[in-house]
């Protein structure tokens, strides 16, 4: 009786894994097929050079916005915050409507406008109800071609921003990424902050805000994306209305090349409790093939803190070390990408004497990816990099900045179903290969913040960089 017993449940079991594999095998298909089966993202490019494209997802809600391919990078030692300044200038009234009436205008509507400037690009969006975009686009428009820039609003936003620069120096996060920048790219418009330095914030007016939009709001720097409830005919037709007369610019933008410098700055400040550090090597633009396996590789380093779980559970490496031995209260690999170059590496921050041994493991790690990386690991960091990105699409605002940013950057938007493919081609080999060439033996840029004393000096973090082993 025993023996049949047995002999039911091993077949029960037997039946139970085939059950498990189809529900496996369907989900696949199923996510295949939904991949497939997302809203083809349409684009239409207007006379002017501008280009319109949108996702039509039938939602009752959507989001429409201006990508402006112009940013801190476009600017010079002498002009630099006035990206950043103009996005402040555009809320304050245009040519037809007061700050109170835009004001009044948006609420109304139960919209949110909103913008926000980076190194390459500026933006202006507003989320709304699917019957307002039209209203919106409207806006927006009026917004880059109309604004006002009157002299006492210029006046008011200068101590707003110059109070937004004291905001930003408290977040140490900010700082440590604005030195990484200043070090890695020295004497290049990507070394410079995206607010700017506080005497060109005091000295800036309405002729240096006019100059940058007549130099680079050109329509074919521009791109009004949207995602949602949207019809992409009728916003082809309300982009021509509004944004039709927008100049044509007879030359592409003039995209100076920024030099990457392996260097370091160190910030020693003891009366902070918690030292701050990046570090960083040169990586790759947007548009070069060894984006993808970096983004395997930056994704295989990942990220922890103190107030996840996991301990000596961690698929991570790094988060495993960082958590059995009180290594750092928290660590992020990041890859920054930008058009001709990027950033590739690592922000931690730890107790004052544990810098040493964080840094170790973290090159420690690095080295592992050059040298002895496993296919369970390469496989584990591409599952988890298909799944952040799709959680990060995640309603119609993270999709219309996809759309946005992809088609300044690639002059298309990517289907997902190309990006899971092209995720999933990364081989064990591929991930080893950018590492030895973006990694091994290269010259890192590191700032620190902090009680750094403890932190190696910069010889020895450049020596730690490879390997010599028989």
């Amino acid at each position: 009786m025993a023996l049949r017993v047995l002999g039911v449940t091993q077949n029960m079991r037997t039946f139970m894994r085939g059950v498990d594999m189809i529900k496996r095998y369907k989900s696949a298909a199923t996510l295949q097929k939904t991949l497939l089966n997302i809203p083809a993202t349409q684009v239409t490019k207007l006379d002017n050079g501008l280009r319109v494209a949108s996702e039509d997802s039938g939602a009752s809600t959507a989001t429409v916005g201006l990508w402006i391919d112009a940013g801190s990078r476009s600017e010079n030692e002498k002009n630099n915050g006035v990206a950043h300044f103009l996005e402040h200038m555009a809320f304050k009234g245009t040519a037809k409507r007061s700050q109170t009436d835009l004001e009044l205008e948006v609420e109304n509507l139960g919209a949110h406008l909103n913008a926000y400037t980076s190194r390459e690009q500026t933006v202006f969006y507003a989320k709304c109800l699917s019957k307002d975009v039209p209203k919106a686009v409207e806006i927006l428009a009026d917004i880059i071609q109309n604004s006002k820039l009157g002299e006492s609003e210029i006046a008011r936003e200068r101590s707003v921003i110059l109070r937004e620069m004291q905001e930003v120096e408290s977040n140490l996060q900010e700082v440590v990424f604005d030195h990484l920048h200043a070090t890695a790219y020295q004497g290049t418009p990507l070394g410079q902050t995206i607010l700017g330095p506080t005497k060109n914030i005091q000295s800036i007016g309405k002729s240096d805000l006019t100059n940058y939009i007549q130099t680079h709001y050109k329509a074919s720097r521009i791109v009004l994306a949207a995602a949602g409830g949207v019809k992409h005919d009728d916003l082809v037709k309300l982009a021509s209305g509004s944004l039709g007369g927008l100049e044509a610019s007879v030359l592409p933008p003039d995209v100076t090349p920024c030099r990457f410098t392996g260097s370091e700055v160190r910030v020693r400040d003891d009366s902070l409790p918690l030292a701050h550090v990046a570090i960083a090597v040169e990586g790759c633009g947007w548009t070069d093939q060894d984006n993808i396996p970096l983004m395997v590789a930056n994704t295989l380093v990942g990220a922890w803190d103190r107030s996840q779980g996991g301990g000596a559970n961690n698929a991570s490496n790094l988060a495993r070390a960082s958590a059995e031995d009180n290594l750092c209260h928290s660590f992020q690999s990041f890859n920054t990408c930008y058009k001709d170059t990027g950033l590739w590496g690592i922000y931690f921050v730890c107790d004052p004497l544990q810098c040493e041994d964080m840094l170790f493991n973290v090159q420690t790690e690095w080295m592992r990816l050059c040298t002895m990386v496993t296919e369970a690991e390469v496989e584990r960091a591409k599952n988890l990099l298909k799944t952040n990105m799709l959680l990060q699409l995640d309603g119609t605002t993270p999709i219309c900045e996809d759309i946005g940013r992809q088609i300044l950057c690639y002059n298309r938007r990517i289907p997902l179903h190309e990006l899971e493919q092209r995720i999933d081609a990364v081989s064990v080999g591929n991930v080893r290969d950018v590492a030895m060439k973006y990694i091994y033996d290269r010259c890192p840029a590191v700032a620190a913040v902090g009680p750094v004393e403890n932190l190696p000096d910069y010889n020895r973090i450049r020596s730690s960089m490879y390997w010599l082993r028989v």
